[in-house]
Order: structure tokens, then C-alpha cells, then sequence
């Protein structure tokens, strides 16, 4: 295969591998310094913004950011319990297929060996290399492995640890964001303190994301690569250095994987977080999902509940995750869904609940979702719709009352898709009775339902 060039008309090229396009649902994870605040994954710039909800909170309970700072959490950090082979084991019983862990979110604190950064796990904290040790249990177990990346946003994102307090007892003293000796982890001083990717990075900083982007490709193989945002930086002139690593990671997977080109890019249009150019990556979306089937196949991120692990939160239900998932693959759309660990490397009860829910699901439901592609239409109400050889999956979220059928008005012979042969509801032994007529396809379900949350016809054709 020809290899690809650091330029937007060599990378529109790029087609989303078929892997991905079957996989529908992956696991992601938020995991990192900030998990021992429990206070989710924004803690490290949040502690430095004098009022906020999250600063009284360190005041309170570590000190003032001038003498104990972000810095300070790194020995806390131990991952004592961090057991990834039983944790992927989970993420392959809930029905994920490939797993795409943060490898550095914004706090810019590296989870691997990393060559060009010396404030990283197997050097402080852990004292591991998370993230060889999740791609070691993730290709065990048979997933495919990724890293999700945030470190472009980090230089300005982070640079509030440079402020003082403008009131108050520590009036005018400064941050230890402002100490020199730590200047290689807190960035060096600017004024920049945006809070998305920044708005003129030096020269040096881009490089140095660029250096630690392709040190974790050439050292994980990484079949899926994520930026938080765009293609990095702003400025059509600063998206170079993030083509440059897409191209770098496209053509580092033609060369694992034998001449063809079975790397994933994942990047957001969201204005000001980078140079979007469609095309050359598969998008993501975070937090939300497309109406409509779109012609490439596209990316969601989503969580149970925040990003980084924020003691007492509240989660999404099965229920509600389960249909997201449905929506987003009956439009072309893969789901990956996000579970924050406590500082431990441990999983809280009820996470693992929502894991073993949407695996006993998916268990009874993932034919119509793996390896599915769009219909001509993604749903009808409360239906939703997806297409695999010559068999149509219609998945409904509501059970009828008692002595009440379902109906699909779009498999009704007036709509013209062609004569019903068989229907089958997936995890049901017995064969369901149905009618086909002009209105619509007719379903007299079972008493119970063979599963909690939604359920799936495979519906075939005469002919």
C-alpha cells in the first residue's frame, strides 16, 4: 500500500479499517494523578482558578495551591491494585472489541516509558507502565488495542498553575506552577491559559508533542489513535505538526500489519480545539451523536458518568446506555464508552454492574450489532434499525402491553422492502407468530422478554 504524506490531500485517502467498522462498541477510560483527588480528570487545572468549587476543595483538603500543588499527587499515585488482565477480562464480558485507554490526558503526566518526557509512570507514581500493561491484556484477550491522547491542549490548559490568588491570606503569592525547577512539567511561562488547544504554541512545544505522539505509536502499536479535539494546533500553518504525527501513525500501521493500513484516527470538528479538515480521519463526537446515518463511519465518546473518577457521581443506567448504543449504531456509529478507575486501579461496584448489564445485553443481542451496517432507514418511534447480509434487525425499546402486538410500519408490504419470510427475536427459542400487511409487520411477542433494556428481530426476505 502507498504510504501516506503529512499533507490534507494525501491523508484524504485514508478509509476507516473494516475492524472498526464491525467492532461498534469499545471501552475507554479516564485514568490517571487527578484520579486521587476523586474529583474527576479537570482537577489539575481546576485547583489553580481561585473561587472554583474545585480550588476551595484542595484549599480545604491539601493546602493552598503555593504549597502543595498538582505535582504532589504523583507519589500518591500508586495503582496498587491496578489488575489489568482481570479489568480487560470485564470489558471483553460487557461485549467491547477493541479497548482505547488515555495514555496522557491534559495534566501532561505520561502513562507509558516515555522517551521524551521524564514525568511518567514508570519513572513516578506507579512506577509501571500502564500502558504497556493494558496493551499486553488487551491483545490477550483478543481486543483491539488503542490510546487516547489529550496532551495538545496541555500547554495552555495546565498554564493557570502560573497564577497567584488575587485576594485573600494568599494574596499575590505565587503557585508552584511558578517554581523554574519544575518548569519541564508545568510548561515553560506564557501567558496562554486557554482552556482548549492553545492559541500560538511555541515552536518547541509542538514539537515535543509531536516527538512523545510518535514515541508512543513506534512502542505500542496503537490500532486506534485519539486526539482530544481537532487536528493539532490552531492555524492552518500549525496543523502541519499534527498531520505530520496522523500520517506517522497511518504508515506506522502499514508497516505492523503487513502492507495494509488497519490504524484508526479519531478527531472532533469542535471550533477553536485544532484545524478540522474533514476526510482524513474518522470523526468523533463526543457527548453527543448523529440524527442522521452518515455516509463514513463515525465515532461517539461517551461516559456512565464523568470522565475521571468523582466519588459519590451518579451513573447512567443500562437501560439508557443500551439504547445510545443501538442509535448510534443504527446510524453508522461505533460507541466508546468511557469507565473511570479509582486511584487504586480498581473499578467501583456499580461500574462493574453496568459492565456485567450491557454484557448479558449484548450476549443476547450482539448480531444485530456487530459487524451491521445502516439500513436505508436508522428508525422508526421506538424503533431502530441495522442490516447484515440479506437480514434486517429492527430493535425495539419499549415491550408491548399484554394482548398488544408489535408493529413496524416500514417492513409493511405498501413500504415497498420487499415480502417478509422469517422473524426471529433474538434469545427467544420458539419462533414468534407475525403478519406481514400493507401498514405493517406484525409481531405477537412472547409473554416475558428475553432480556431487559431492548429487544431484536432479525426479520428475513422471500427471494
Amino acid at each position: 500500500m502507498k504510504k501516506f504524506e503529512p499533507t490534507a490531500e494525501s491523508l484524504k485517502h485514508y478509509r476507516c479499517p473494516e475492524w472498526f467498522r464491525d467492532a461498534k462498541f469499545g471501552i475507554y477510560l479516564h485514568w490517571g494523578v487527578y484520579s486521587v483527588a476523586e474529583r474527576a480528570e479537570w482537577y489539575a487545572r481546576q485547583m489553580y482558578i481561585e473561587g472554583d468549587e474545585l480550588y476551595e476543595h484542595h484549599c480545604k483538603t491539601y493546602g493552598h495551591p503555593s504549597e502543595f500543588g498538582y505535582k504532589d499527587f504523583i507519589p500518591m499515585w500508586k495503582a496498587e491494585r491496578f489488575d489489568p488482565d482481570r479489568l480487560v477480562m470485564l470489558f471483553k464480558q460487557a461485549g467491547a472489541k477493541y479497548f482505547t485507554p488515555c495514555a496522557v490526558h491534559h495534566d501532561n503526566f505520561d502513562l507509558w516509558n516515555s522517551k521524551h518526557h521524564k514525568w511518567n509512570s514508570v519513572n513516578m507514581g506507579p512506577k509501571k507502565d500502564i500502558t504497556g500493561m493494558w496493551r499486553e491484556a488487551t491483545l490477550k484477550h483478543g481486543l483491539r488495542f488503542g490510546v487516547t491522547t489529550h496532551l495538545e491542549r496541555s500547554y495552555s490548559w495546565f498554564n493557570v498553575n502560573k497564577g497567584a490568588d488575587k485576594k485573600g491570606p494568599h494574596k499575590g503569592v505565587p503557585y508552584d506552577g511558578n517554581d523554574p525547577a519544575y518548569a519541564d512539567f508545568y510548561h515553560e511561562k506564557h501567558d496562554d491559559t486557554d482552556l482548549r488547544q492553545p492559541l500560538n504554541p511555541s515552536e518547541k512545544w509542538r514539537r515535543e508533542w509531536a516527538e512523545r505522539m510518535k514515541d508512543l505509536i513506534d512502542n505500542y502499536d496503537p490500532d486506534h489513535l485519539y486526539f482530544d479535539g481537532a487536528i493539532p494546533f490552531q492555524g492552518d500553518d500549525k496543523a502541519r505538526t499534527g498531520l505530520e504525527v496522523i500520517a506517522y501513525h497511518y504508515n506506522h500501521s502499514i508497516d505492523v500489519h503487513g502492507g495494509n493500513q488497519e490504524g484508526v484516527m479519531c478527531i472532533k470538528d469542535i471550533p477553536d480545539h485544532g484545524t478540522y479538515i474533514e476526510g482524513v480521519a474518522t470523526l468523533d463526537m463526543e457527548g453527543g451523536h448523529s440524527d442522521k446515518v452518515l455516509e463514513s463511519p463515525w465515532q461517539t465518546d461517551a461516559s456512565i458518568g464523568p470522565w475521571g473518577y468523582y466519588a459519590g457521581a451518579k451513573y447512567l443506567p443500562v437501560a439508557v446506555l443500551v439504547r445510545k448504543l443501538v442509535e448510534i449504531v443504527s446510524r453508522n456509529g461505533n460507541l466508546l464508552l468511557n469507565v473511570p478507575p479509582r486511584a487504586d486501579g480498581t473499578l467501583d461496584q456499580e461500574t462493574e454492574d453496568i459492565l456485567a448489564g450491557i454484557g448479558r445485553w449484548m450476549a443476547v443481542n450482539g448480531d444485530a450489532i456487530y459487524g451491521t451496517r445502516p439500513w436505508e432507514l436508522s428508525g422508526e418511534g421506538e424503533w431502530c434499525f441495522t442490516t447484515k447480509g440479506d437480514a434486517v434487525y429492527a430493535v425495539a425499546f419499549t415491550w408491548p402491553e399484554a394482548g398488544q402486538d408489535f408493529a413496524v410500519a416500514a417492513l409493511g408490504t405498501a413500504a415497498g422492502r420487499g415480502k417478509v419470510a422469517a422473524v426471529t427475536l433474538l434469545g427467544h427459542k420458539g419462533k414468534p407468530k407475525w403478519t406481514q400487511s400493507a401498514d405493517a409487520l406484525k409481531i405477537t411477542p412472547p409473554p416475558t422478554p428475553p432480556c431487559d433494556d431492548a429487544c431484536a428481530f432479525k426479520v428475513e426476505f422471500a427471494g
